[in-house]
């Protein structure tokens, strides 16, 4: 890839320059050397590694990069990251949860790049979905995560079915990476941008005098104020339990966990990302993988049972050299492990207002297949909507559908206004969600 196709990919994604972890990376993965490369979560891993890989893909026909993902969200998040780049491959992600019918009509047409989960990727390799022959470069991506929730069979047979690979790319956000002999690197180059301390979070201990702890999450939400955060928990069913308190003292939240079906997953993801939510309540699905933005604090309703998981859990917060606080809720009678105890205790302020949002989320009825743009949508709603341009937020382009962060006060006429007008050529639906 020229110098210029490099800069227009940066200029289309709104990124002035590389970090220097990405420059670091592209200059050994441009020398075709196989890489692990390990950096905290949110330091733009995913980019690291496309940029210097799409610049060796041969021609549009075949699968030639494979992407190895352990979890659905992480194989959207870096499918949305090649579309964006705007670099004319074709890209696919192949997930479970997701029609097999609808991959193999996407296959028939082979992506230059293909990302999946390993056992959805496995049982393509077996049926004999794409052509395995032409696959050069293979990224195992969060690879420690993909071992740990139990794909190592999977990754070992597509693995070994792949005959002409000429470069491997790891990638991990923990120091403590273990490689089975069945990846097959070869003399890599290790790229570490890991500490083991992280100067620009806070971590605070906040005592409950009671053993349920929901009155004394109030109050902390409260103290917090305004600022996007996750609240981590261990179970689906304490989720569903705080969900229904937080919504009793008109907390606005989002939850994300994997007893929910995907699509309800994706909707809760988008409305925390455009501020529609200011919290999003999950177990550690949310730990790693997910596109979210930067966010000011996590709070630990409920502590992991592993350091190595705590460390990924405060990862989404306090990126990039930008400050955030790590909040630990603990039963005053609770004994905590030996890596919080020495953590110093917030006092809580009582006098403020719960946490507020201004924004809603619209939905509407197409998206990219329709040729909808961003502009499109936002002329509409200020040419007919008639609205003020700084009353819309985030807008989210899918394939089929469009999502548009709206400022409350505006949002039913919207919808009033706009429901079954036409976008392109296209009558669209709008509603609330």
């Amino acid at each position: 890839m020229h110098q210029h196709i490099h800069q227009e990919i940066l200029q289309k994604m709104n990124i002035d320059a590389l970090n220097p972890m990405q420059e670091e990376s592209f200059v050994h993965i441009s020398s075709d050397s196989d890489v692990i490369l390990l950096s905290p979560t949110g330091t733009g891993k995913t980019l690291a590694f496309l940029l210097p890989l799409i610049e060796k893909i041969q021609s549009k026909q075949e699968v030639q990069i494979l992407i190895l993902v352990p979890a659905r969200e992480l194989a959207i998040q870096i499918e949305q990251v090649i579309r964006k780049m705007g670099a004319g491959f074709k890209v696919n992600a192949v997930y479970g949860g997701h029609s097999h019918s609808k991959d193999k009509i996407n296959l028939q047409h082979p992506p230059a790049i293909l990302v999946g989960t390993p056992g959805r990727v496995a049982s393509h390799v077996r049926k004999g979905t794409f052509d395995v022959d032409m696959v050069s470069y293979l990224v195992l991506d969060e690879f420690d995560k993909a071992l740990e929730i139990g794909f190592e069979k999977e990754m070992k047979e597509i693995i070994q079915s792949l005959p002409n690979v000429q470069q491997r790319i790891l990638t991990s956000a923990t120091q403590e990476l273990k490689i089975p002999s069945f990846v097959s690197l070869k003399n890599p180059t290790r790229i570490n941008y890991l500490s083991d301390s992280n100067d620009h979070l806070q971590i605070r201990r906040i005592v409950s005098p009671t053993k349920d702890k929901l009155s004394t999450l109030y109050k902390t939400l409260c103290g917090i104020g305004d600022q996007s955060g996750i609240i981590f928990c261990n179970f689906k069913d304490s989720i569903e339990r705080v969900s229904d308190f937080l919504r009793g003292h008109h907390i606005s939240h989002a939850c994300f966990h994997g007893g929910m079906e995907q699509k309800d997953r994706e909707r809760s993801l988008i409305m925390f990302r455009n501020g529609t939510h200011r919290i999003l309540l999950a177990t550690d699905l949310a730990a790693r993988g997910i596109d979210v933005p930067e966010i000011g604090f996590v709070l630990h309703y409920h502590l992991p049972n592993h350091e190595h998981e705590f460390i990924h859990r405060n990862g989404r917060t306090a990126r990039m050299c930008k400050g955030g606080t790590a909040y630990i809720l603990h039963w005053v009678s609770d004994t905590v492990p030996d890596f919080v105890r020495h953590a110093p205790q917030k006092e809580l302020n009582n006098h403020n207002p719960p946490p507020q949002t201004k924004w809603n989320t619209l939905f509407i009825s197409g998206g990219r297949k329709n040729k909808i743009s961003k502009g499109d949508i936002a002329g509409m709603f200020i040419k007919q909507g008639k609205i003020d341009p700084d009353q819309i937020g985030l807008i989210e382009i899918k394939q089929d559908c469009t999502f548009v962060a709206v400022h409350k006060d505006v949002a039913s006429m919207i919808v009033h206004t706009l429901n079954n007008r036409r976008i392109k050529k296209k009558k669209v639906r709008i509603y609330l969600i």
